[in-house]
């Protein structure tokens, strides 16, 4: 058993009780913290909309120059003039464009959806994902209106899409979601925060100058890699003016605070904010503080969403030994400091569209911290940070950040039991990930092995190499057992009627969706069902492939990312802008979805209709089409244990999950991308199976129209039934089949538990059992609900006593009572385990 010295704030072992509890609201030790958290539970959610004005100002100012000018321009203009504040027991400073809990607006990327919904039902009268709204802001969206239509990303990219790009997408059947960068930035990323605390933003603005310099003085000077880097001039400069700004503005508060302390802590901030606007940090606060504005400042720029801190244990950890080893700061100190961080990062929020179907969500979200591993040698990584970052979690309880925890085969006994006891605590972190199948994973879309074992974790479940790779991870929503359904019924919907919004350029004209590849009601054989789902397979992940490059190049021509290039190396020696591939790594990373519904689905009319012979193809279409109507006896069949299912150590079910799983993988990974890069496959739904389920017809696993398909790599739960009925080991043994390895971006699955189940040391220890399991069989990475249904049923009843209950969806955790009802019941519908 592998053992280690480091020590975090609390002990190991200590216990933090056994699922959600009611009515607690003091979780640190630090009283600061606890009132901070607090502010930020009471505060409620708005729109602020200076962002949204400057950049509109500043777009109109710069209309001609060359878009990488106007882009740098406008953030220049951003940084120059927006507001900025610094509140009350702050201690880290630094604002995403906006005030605290306040979502800035980017128009750039998006504008008719915020028209539709100021038109039909405003942020502020939303049933759930409210924003409160502030004089004046409905007329500075008037303003923008008038500017924007035909202007925007997402204008561009209608513009290039061809229909047959379009009839897919979640502007058509939904086979793939592709809204995330349609309407908003990637983000997806990890930026180099070692080289930036080392060197800080002078020493790059110095790095960028000289390269201008070089490409000036040459004969003939490359007009693009000349504006390439006077936009990064423009951007540094601007970043290193808004460093000063907050600088200025603590020594101004200072002059004028009455409290000896606070005035002490406000010159301290003035001081560390006067250092790293362009020196290197120094000691641990200055690090957290250099981190936390470098970070606004690429959520200012990118609109981007699970915009990751990479391993901050590593990176940080020489300014934590340092300020311990000279007495700069105590551990107590740089615990709370690391609690205070965690809330202010959290503050952080984002406007998106209101879907009906799933949440959409108030916070930026994806914003992954990881700790824990191996180091780039191979040995194990953790020390005094990977304890203090998750106590630093249990304490705060907020669903920032997203906390991940490396974990490999000597990973030492303290870690784990820290882990079980922050999992069993029931508020939805951390998650974790296993080196041995995320390793191999990252060397086989091209790392090095040292560069693979530095992989972190991005946004719900991706693996990402910080400072080098430009992932444009979770890139689509690929709906597998959608197109299971299409390879059913000839490459046309079940539900196909003159209701739906495509008809008169589809079924209306004499037209199928998908190509014709046969029907059930004539295949002879299961083998005839395979190739026309995988030619259908094959079809749909052209579509979107060619669609995602379409989406890609818009972003290179109409979004470059001048301040985010200057956090990764390669793209200042490449004189290349991150969004047209500058970096080393360039991937794209479509997610395949609903890997449940369509193995259970195969599996029954493999069983029933070709082997057992109990039902014709004719009447298994027609119980589909008429969503279960009339065939009772049939649809109770599909959701009992007379079937084989997915997730219960089932060769049967288990084969047809590895036919299917290696198929999505074949039809996407290594497709060249728009940058010049590879695509890289995934098996995950984050919460978006709600969404993908609600928009399809009947499934042949027992699902009725307008339900949820499978989550992630789990099994089935319908209305009727959960399909995975034979415990833990055996959803362990199926999902372990897999190669996981081969899923490069990532694979997920979610275990749910009831906090009874795992009281006491042996429940503790049941954890640890379970995921050293999972780990040792190669499952890349696990999440946990500690939570019982009753306890949810009641928060849907009772919302104002749970206002802070956490649960893991997917990928993510979210604040339960703000989520919408259809994701509400299937997490509740997940199958509660035991290990009885």
């Amino acid at each position: 058993m592998s053992t280690c010295k480091a020590q975090g704030y609390d002990r190991y072992d200590q216990h933090y009780g056994v699922g959600y509890q009611v009515g607690t609201h003091e979780y640190s030790p630090f009283p600061r913290v606890n009132k901070t958290r607090q502010e930020f539970l009471d505060t409620p959610f708005y729109v602020d909309t200076q962002r949204g004005m400057l950049v509109t100002e500043a777009y109109k100012k710069f209309e001609n120059y060359p878009q990488i000018l106007k882009v740098a321009k406008a953030f220049e203009m951003v940084l120059t003039n927006v507001d900025i504040h610094i509140y009350p027991d702050e201690m880290i400073v630094g604002e995403a464009a906006a005030p605290f809990k306040a979502a800035a607006v980017f128009p750039e990327f998006s504008y008719h959806w915020i028209k539709n919904e100021m038109a039909t039902t405003p942020f502020n009268k939303r049933d759930r994902d409210t924003f409160e709204m502030k004089d004046g802001a409905v007329e500075d969206f008037n303003y923008m209106t008038e500017y924007w239509p035909g202007k925007t990303l997402a204008d561009a990219i209608d513009a290039d899409w061809e229909y047959d790009e379009r009839k897919g997408s979640h502007m058509g059947k939904g086979i793939y979601f592709l809204n995330l960068y349609y309407q908003a930035g990637v983000g997806h990323l990890v930026a180099d925060y070692e080289m930036l605390m080392a060197n800080g933003f002078g020493s790059i603005r110095d790095k960028i100058q000289n390269k201008l310099n070089e490409v000036e003085a040459s004969e003939n000077p490359d007009s693009e890699k000349r504006d390439f880097y006077k936009a990064e001039l423009i951007c540094v400069n601007a970043a290193i003016h808004y460093v000063k700004r907050y600088a200025a503005l603590a020594e101004k508060m200072a002059a004028e605070e009455k409290d000896e302390k606070r005035k002490a802590e406000l010159l301290r901030i003035a001081s560390n904010c006067a250092q790293v606007a362009e020196g290197p940090a120094r000691d641990f606060w200055e690090a957290l503080q250099l981190w936390h504005i470098a970070t606004d400042m690429i959520l200012i720029e990118s609109n981007g969403h699970s915009v990751s801190y990479g391993r901050m244990d590593q990176w940080l950890y020489p300014y934590y030994k340092k300020s311990l080893d000279e007495g700069l700061l105590t551990k107590a100190f740089m615990q709370e400091l690391l609690e205070l961080a965690y809330i202010k990062a959290g503050s952080n929020t984002k406007l998106k569209p209101m879907s009906k179907l799933y949440n959409a969500g108030q916070a930026f979200a994806g914003e992954s911290l990881t700790v824990g591993g191996v180091d780039k040698r191979g040995q194990d990584a953790t020390n005094d940070l990977t304890f203090m970052m998750i106590d630093a979690s249990v304490h705060t309880r907020l669903i920032v950040p997203w906390l991940c925890v490396r974990m490999h085969a000597n990973t030492p006994y303290e870690l784990k039991v820290k882990v079980a006891e922050a999992i069993r605590a029931g508020y939805g972190h951390p998650k974790v990930y296993n080196d041995e199948a995320a390793i191999p994973a990252a060397m086989s879309k091209g790392r090095t092995l040292e560069e693979a074992r530095d992989y972190a974790v991005v946004g719900c479940v991706e693996i990402d190499t910080p400072g080098k790779e430009y992932g444009w991870h979770d890139a689509a929503y690929y709906n597998i057992a959608k197109v299971l359904e299409l390879a059913l019924n000839n490459g046309q919907c079940t539900n196909c009627s003159d209701q739906c919004p495509m008809y008169k350029t589809c079924a209306g004209v004499g037209s199928k969706l998908g190509p014709s590849t046969g029907s059930l009601a004539d295949f002879k054989s299961y083998d005839e069902l395979w190739a026309s789902f995988e030619a259908q397979m094959k079809y749909w992940t052209d579509k979107m492939v060619s669609a995602l490059n379409v989406m890609d190049r818009v972003h290179q021509r109409m979004k470059p990312l001048p301040y985010l290039s200057l956090l990764y190396p390669d793209c200042a020696e490449n004189g290349q802008d991150i969004a047209r591939g500058g970096t080393r790594f360039n991937h794209t990373g479509p997610q395949g979805n609903g890997l449940g519904t369509t193995v259970d689905g195969l599996s029954a009319i493999k069983q029933l209709v070709f082997e057992e012979k109990k039902y014709t193809g004719a009447q298994f279409l027609d119980a589909l089409k008429k969503n279960w109507e009339g065939y009772d006896a049939l649809y109770a069949l599909v959701n009992s244990e007379k079937v084989h299912h997915w997730c219960n150590d089932d060769d049967f079910a288990d084969d047809i999950a590895k036919e299917v799983y290696n198929t999505y993988c074949k039809y996407v990974e290594r497709r060249p991308n728009a940058r010049g890069g590879t695509f890289t496959p995934g098996i995950y739904s984050v919460s978006t199976n709600t969404g993908l389920g609600g928009i399809m017809g009947a499934s042949p696993d027992g699902r009725k129209a307008g339900e949820a398909i499978s989550d992630n790599l789990s099994g089935v739960h319908t209305a009727a039934s959960c399909h995975e009925v034979s415990g833990p080991t055996a959803i362990t043994n199926s999902v372990t089949k897999l190669d996981h390895s081969r899923g490069t971006n990532g694979t997920l699955l979610n275990w749910k538990f009831s906090p009874e189940c795992l009281s006491g040391e042996a429940g503790r220890d049941n954890i640890i059992n379970l995921i050293d399991t999972y780990f040792a069989k190669k499952g890349m990475h696990s999440q946990f609900n500690i939570i019982s249904a009753d306890t949810m049923k009641d928060a849907m009843v009772h919302p104002e006593n749970y206002k802070d209950l956490l649960v893991r969806v997917a990928g993510f955790s979210a604040y339960f009572v703000l989520l919408s009802k259809p994701l509400q019941m299937d997490i509740i519908g997940r199958t509660e385990l035991s290990f009885e």
